[in-house]
């Protein structure tokens, strides 16, 4: 039997080809991989140290004290209160309400350093714990129970991250606060959260990690003291918080009915500034 001979155009084809994938077979390819994803901040990754390049956020303190209401909660039974400094720093007097049109003169010991103010009173009120050591993570979520608008009211939120507060005016400074996002507030409450500046922020076991100090209602984000700072107060004052308190879970289906507890308990109580 005889195969047809193949045409000299054919085999010469065959051979060029051959030798063509031999020769590209022994590149080297040095290619770099795709380039990874940009990292994100997720949830739940450890909240870093406090940093200058951290975006900042203005506050304007008058001059003069102007009189006006906010939130206090207990650290001690013996009458020993916290609260932001920006509400009771410079005020002729100040108290804390113990009932409708009562209430008890408070001592004001401001720490030059932080938002954080120490309100000392005779006798006080059970002590919310404090959890200033347990770390922090991003998408945390905090409760503020306190008197928004001058009234009963309580906002969630969760942890974004740090910022720098900077303070112009009245004891101007620059301190590194937390950065939260409004999840949640009482119903019915619209608008400011103003009043609710020195209410705790607590943690879902309804420990103390931080001093609500500021609001950004167009943001929708409320800002709070670092814990460190709210130490360091303690520390700077010579007042010691109680050596044992208990607190009360709190979650997002539950947190307007603890913060009613809070409030009836006087844990948490309403702070006046009368400048005079």
């Amino acid at each position: 039997m005889h195969f047809p001979r193949l045409p000299d155009w054919l085999v010469y084809g065959a051979v060029v080809l051959a030798l063509v994938i031999a020769a590209v077979g022994r590149q080297e390819n040095a290619d770099a991989p795709e380039a990874p994803p940009p990292t994100t901040q997720v949830e739940g990754m450890p909240l870093g140290p406090a940093s200058p390049f951290d975006p900042s956020v203005v506050v304007d303190v008058p001059d003069k004290a102007e009189p006006g209401v906010g939130t206090a909660f207990s650290v001690a039974d013996s009458g020993v209160w916290v609260t932001a400094r920006h509400v009771v720093d410079g005020c002729g007097r100040t108290a804390i309400m113990v009932g409708e049109d009562q209430g008890v003169a408070a001592t004001v010991h401001v720490d030059p350093r932080g938002e954080a103010a120490i309100l000392t009173t005779e006798g006080g009120a059970p002590a919310l714990p404090l959890g200033l050591d347990r770390p922090l993570r991003r998408g945390d979520r905090a409760f503020h129970p306190g008197y928004p608008q001058g009234r009963p009211g309580e906002a969630t939120s969760r942890l974004l991250g740090r910022e720098n507060l900077v303070v112009r005016g009245r004891g101007a400074r620059s301190e590194p606060v937390l950065v939260w996002a409004e999840a949640g507030r009482t119903d019915g409450l619209e608008g400011t959260l103003a009043g609710l500046s020195g209410a705790p922020a607590l943690d879902r076991a309804g420990r103390v990690i931080g001093v609500t100090v500021a609001e950004s209602p167009r943001r929708g984000r409320i800002y709070t003291t670092v814990p460190e700072t709210l130490r360091d107060a303690l520390q700077a004052s010579g007042r010691r918080p109680a050596a044992f308190a208990v607190g009360e879970p709190v979650t997002p289906d539950n947190y307007g009915r603890v913060a009613d507890d809070l409030r009836r308990d006087l844990r948490v109580a309403q702070v006046i500034c009368i400048n005079a």
